[in-house]
């Protein structure tokens, strides 16, 4: 039992301090920065008057 309780906090206290490092960062917003960039310049290269199709 005292293993598990022990293993739970470790895991807690790992999870609590990556998603702390992310949070103060400010790294989830410079992920959906780059991937809004990397979209963007992909929809750029498409021909642009092609018809949509649905």
């Amino acid at each position: 039992m005292k293993k598990l309780l022990k293993l739970l906090f470790k895991t807690v206290t790992i999870t609590v301090g990556v998603l702390f490092t992310i949070y103060m960062l400010n790294l989830d917003m410079k992920l959906v920065s780059f991937i809004y960039t990397w979209l963007n310049k992909f929809h750029d290269k498409k021909d642009s008057m092609r018809d949509i199709q649905f």
